[in-house]
């Protein structure tokens, strides 16, 4: 399964959908995450596809039913369209598919590459639109007091500067997509061996959803953890605001 997890744990980020001004927005659970998207769909997947227990389609339709409930509850609760959501719930939908009507897997690995390399790519684009990507995952109104940003940027003169850290941390998580990219497909390719439609494919779609978090996860937050250390320290030479007055308080 695609690493919907890179989304997952940077929902706190990259929700577009503003809680009003009274309302601080619910914070997500670590452990629900995991357990939701990955350590209960490698469980069906590894124990219960054999003939006794669920069958090889039928632990394919559950074990994806827990994830593709998550990323459905984070788009309705939302209450508008979120990207990264949406775009999980796809990738869910197409694992799925590919696993079911048996197609090589050579195509899920194709997948698995191809959704975080074209997010790779949208960033990129994002910086010659008026909604940079950069804007929806980190610089916005849930993590920062960007109106404060913004209005001592703007007594220091350096609007311009500030444009191009946003371009350099739009490259740098454009990066961390691309890693994402190489190890998704890496990853796949090792692991998928067996032909779809059998039990022992199922472990390995199980194996590789468990190895998702540490071999892919947790690599492409740390590269955001990075570019968020990054961006608040060019704001506080930029601004001369110190990383407490800044910090929307959850």
């Amino acid at each position: 399964m695609t690493d919907t997890n890179q989304s997952n744990t940077g929902h706190a980020a990259t929700s577009d959908g503003l809680a009003p001004a009274n309302q601080a927005p619910k914070k997500e659970s670590l452990l629900a995450n995991l357990a939701l998207n990955i350590i209960i769909p490698t469980l069906i997947l590894t124990k219960l596809s054999g003939d006794d227990w669920l069958g090889t389609k039928w632990a394919i339709v559950v074990a994806l039913a827990f994830p593709f409930a998550y990323g459905l509850r984070d788009l309705l609760r939302s209450g508008k369209v979120n990207f990264f959501s949406a775009l999980g719930i796809v990738s869910i939908l197409l694992t799925g598919g590919i696993s079911l009507l048996e197609l090589d897997a050579k195509y899920i690995a194709i997948k698995e590459a191809a959704i975080p390399g074209l997010l790779g790519i949208a960033t990129i684009c994002s910086l010659y639109t008026r909604w940079p990507l950069v804007r929806t995952l980190i610089y916005n109104d849930r993590i920062l007091d960007t109106g404060k940003v913004t209005r001592a940027l703007s007594a220091n003169g350096n609007e311009s500067a500030f444009d191009r850290t946003l371009q350099q941390a739009s490259w740098m998580i454009a990066g961390s997509f691309f890693l994402s990219s190489t190890l998704n497909y890496i990853l796949a390719e090792v692991l998928l061996k067996s032909p779809p439609g059998t039990a022992a494919f199922n472990e390995e779609l199980g194996k590789m959803t468990a190895l998702s978090f540490p071999v892919i996860a947790l690599p492409a937050t740390i590269i955001l953890m990075l570019v968020l250390v990054f961006l608040f320290r060019r704001i506080g030479k930029l601004t001369g605001l110190k990383l407490e007055d800044i910090l929307v308080q959850q």
